[in-house]
Parts: C-alpha cells; sequence; structure tokens
C-alpha cells in the first residue's frame, strides 16, 4: 500500500479494482473527507523485479501530492526505478504543465541507483523520440559531447570525407548521400589501465532504405534507427555515473541513409576497414555495413568486452517480438551472466544462436561477402554472423538487435523511444567490474 502525506490533500478519483491475476492494477483508498488517501497496487502472480515494476504505474495514477510507502517494496531499487520510468513524459514539442508528484522511497540508496538507471534510460529515450529533423547525425554528436561534458570524458570525432583518408569507407559510403556529413563519433572515459569495455551503437538518424527504398509505412518509425547508439549512450552515462573501474569507450558511426544522385547503389562492392570487401546485395542492410567499420576499429584495441547494440533486423521482431531483443555471443559465460542479469532486474532478451553453417548465405561471387543471404531465412542469425567476421581479438563480444520502441503501454513505460537490455548490462557490468 502506498499512502498519502498527511500535510498534502488532494482528491482523487474512485480507482479501480484490484484483481489477483491482472498486474499493476489499482484501487484508490478514501480518506475521511474523500479524497483520496492510500492506494493499493496488484502484483497479480507476478515476482521480484517483474512485480516491482508494476509500481511504474504509480507515477501515472496516482494524483498530484507527496506519498509514501506504507511498507518497504521487496526491491526497492526496482520499485524506485520503476516509478522514475514510469513516470516519463517526452514533452520536447508540448506545452504543458510538469506533474507535482513525489513518492518518497525508503531507501537512500535505492533512490540515488534508480536515478542512475532510470537517467540513463530516459536519456535513451528522449534521443530516439526526437525527430529527425532534431536529430541527425550533427545532433547525435552533440548529445555524445553533453554527455562527455558532464564526465570529463574525451570525444574526438571523424567525419564527411576525413572517412575515407581514416579507412572507414563504409560509414562514409552509407551516410554520404545526405545533407549531413557522417562520422564516426569516439568518446573515451576512464583510467588507462582499468579493463577495456567498448560500445558501438548504430547511429542511422533516418533510414529510407536508401535506393532499395521503404515503403512509406516502413519509414514511419524510422527516426528510432539510432536507436542503438541512444542505448549505448544511456548506457554509458549509467557506467560513469557509477565511476565503475573501466577504460570506457563509446563509438557511434552517425549517419543517414538517404537518396541521392551520390547515394550507394545495389550491385555495388565495398570494401572495409578490415579488408574484407561487401558486395551490396540491399542498401536497406546498411546498418551491418557502418557498425562493421566501428566494430573493426574497436576489435583492433583487444577490448576485455565489447557490447554493440543496433535496431538491426525486422527478423529479430517476427521471432521473439518487440519486447524481448535477442542478443548473440560466442561466450557461454557471458550468455549467462547476461540471462542472469535479465531476470535479475527484469529487463527481458533472449540468446539467439551464431549458427555458422547459416553464414555460407551471406557468399558473394565477385566479393569477399554479401551484406544480406537471398533467401531471407534466419535474418536475425545472418545479420549477428555477418557483424562477426568483423570481431576477432576482442576478449569476448555480444551484439543485441534491439526494437527501441515500445508498440503498447507498460506501468514502467509509455508508447515510444525505450531503453531496451541497458539496465541488464549494467546489471552485469556492475558485478565484473565493482568499485
Amino acid at each position: 500500500m502506498i499512502s498519502k502525506d498527511c500535510r498534502t490533500r488532494q482528491s482523487g478519483g474512485q480507482g479501480k479494482t484490484v484483481s489477483g491475476d491482472k498486474p499493476a492494477v489499482f484501487s484508490f483508498v478514501p480518506g475521511s473527507d474523500g479524497s483520496a488517501a492510500a492506494a493499493l497496487v496488484g502484483t497479480g502472480k507476478l515476482t521480484g523485479a517483474q512485480a516491482a515494476l508494476c509500481a511504474g504505474s504509480l507515477a501515472k495514477e496516482l494524483p498530484d501530492g507527496r506519498w509514501h510507502f506504507e511498507q518497504a517494496p521487496e526491491d526497492q531499487l526496482s520499485a524506485a526505478t520503476a516509478i522514475m520510468l514510469g513516470g516519463y513524459e517526452f514533452t520536447a514539442y508540448r506545452s504543458r504543465k510538469s506533474r507535482k508528484l513525489v513518492i518518497a522511497v525508503p531507501s537512500a540508496t535505492a533512490k540515488r541507483d534508480a536515478e542512475r538507471l532510470a537517467g540513463g534510460c530516459n536519456l535513451a529515450r528522449d534521443l530516439i523520440n526526437t525527430p529527425a529533423s532534431d536529430m541527425g547525425p550533427e545532433d547525435l554528436e552533440k548529445a555524445v559531447r553533453r554527455l562527455a561534458g558532464q564526465h570529463k570524458a574525451s570525444v574526438t570525432v571523424t567525419r564527411g570525407d576525413t572517412l575515407l583518408r581514416k579507412n572507414f569507407p563504409m560509414i562514409h559510403a552509407v551516410g554520404r548521400a545526405a545533407d549531413q556529413a557522417p562520422r564516426l563519433v569516439d568518446m573515451r572515459w576512464g583510467n588507462k589501465n582499468s579493463p577495456k569495455l567498448t560500445l558501438v551503437g548504430k547511429g542511422v538518424c533516418f533510414d529510407t532504405g536508401g535506393l532499395d527504398i521503404k515503403p512509406a509505412s516502413g519509414m514511419l518509425l524510422m527516426k528510432k534507427d539510432m536507436g542503438g547508439a541512444a542505448n549505448v549512450i544511456g548506457l554509458a552515462s549509467m557506467i560513469m555515473e557509477a565511476k565503475l573501474p573501466v577504460r570506457l569507450r563509446v563509438l557511434i558511426p552517425a549517419v543517414e541513409n538517404a537518396i541521392s544522385g551520390d547515394a550507394f547503389r545495389p550491385g555495388d562492392v565495398l570494401k572495409s576497414r578490415k579488408g574484407l570487401s561487401i558486395e551490396i546485395g540491399n542498401t536497406d542492410a546498411e546498418g551491418r555495413l557502418v557498425l562493421a567499420d566501428a566494430l573493426t576499429l574497436a576489435d583492433e584495441e583487444k577490448p576485455d568486452l565489447l557490447i554493440d547494440m543496433a535496431t538491426l533486423t525486422g527478423a529479430a521482431r517476427v521471432a521473439l517480438g518487440p519486447d524481448v531483443p535477442p542478443f548473440f555471443t560466442h561466450d557461454d559465460n557471458l550468455a549467462a551472466e547476461l540471462q542472469a542479469g535479465s531476470e535479475a532486474v527484469a529487463d527481458p532478451m533472449w540468446r539467439l544462436p551464431l549458427y555458422r553453417p547459416y553464414a555460407s548465405g551471406l557468399n558473394s561471387k565477385i566479393a569477399d561477402i554479401n551484406n544480406v543471404t537471398s533467401n531471407g531465412f534466419a535474418g536475425s542469425v545472418t545479420a549477428a554472423l555477418f557483424l562477426a567476421r568483423f570481431v576477432e581479438k576482442a576478449k569476448a563480444w555480444v551484439h543485441f538487435d534491439i526494437y527501441g520502441w515500445n508498440p503498447a503501454t507498460k506501468p514502467h513505460a509509455p508508447v515510444g523511444g525505450e531503453a531496451q537490455c541497458i539496465r541488464a548490462l549494467d546489471h552485469v557490468i556492475g558485478n565484473r567490474y565493482k568499485v
């Protein structure tokens, strides 16, 4: 039960009936004057962190005022995080008064950690929700620079034709048709002698599909095609805020896959930073191209842990739906850590196989590899196998194929851009590299 502080009075609605089977359903308890004095939250059959996430609905359902828990939640961190996530609104383009709702969390430590986690998640949400008109490659670079400034991190950027001179030909090829120049954003933070943790995020700020153009319906959500970049920025925020003893590096190839006379074409053969030649079977499979150059750079440094995140394939959504991103890794121990972390904080993910026989579908008759298969099968797996060709030296590597969007409201999440897997990753990384 959550109750209202006696020094504040606010009228409330009659509420909803609590069900034993349906989670996050409310019943308001009236006070002596008939106003809402307390609320009961139903968690149904959920347990642990999943039940705690139901607290996210408090931020939506409670009337303005100051509230407190009658009894501390079993998982205070998850409950506090859920409240902060559930209260998120993207209001950058709307005139709307902010709410005057305060929910006291019994544990100061849980409150501090929840602010760190929710801050990273809501940063990712803001970046994804921002329209491409205000979130092009230049704006994505500025977002990294703002974060770097908050934590005294360094940023270097390779942009435009300098990408060719510095040997990032595929990032250049994918982004050269857009008005805003393509770029590779490289942020570093932490002690140089600490374990190397590198995050790579797909930063395709809008994806028309290129000359293999998407239909209109396929472009409606393409502002979210930089969701991988948004999520690694959010995760980087969490890591730096926690002051983990790591040498953090964030690499974001930021481009727009646009159409002009300078656009790359189906049938073109591109050289990669690694030296492999890539036949372009489809210009709408551009994310793996920019990631390949960035992963090659990351791999050259032999990081202890290399993580990439991308809104990469529709096949992942067909396989697991929008809420459960697949991940791919050769490292069974890392996979077990990730699955355990996912369950611990109720941040869904599921391991899919790097099934090597499917790699033959990427064979090319004129180049080292094609960027797509011709049969259309196992699209998420073959995309991961493509990326795996560019990672050899990292001690551990994992690839996440995320959706980056909530199509339906959840207790802790509104419809719109979403942070996926990064709370679980923060849990795993925090356990690996403790302060």
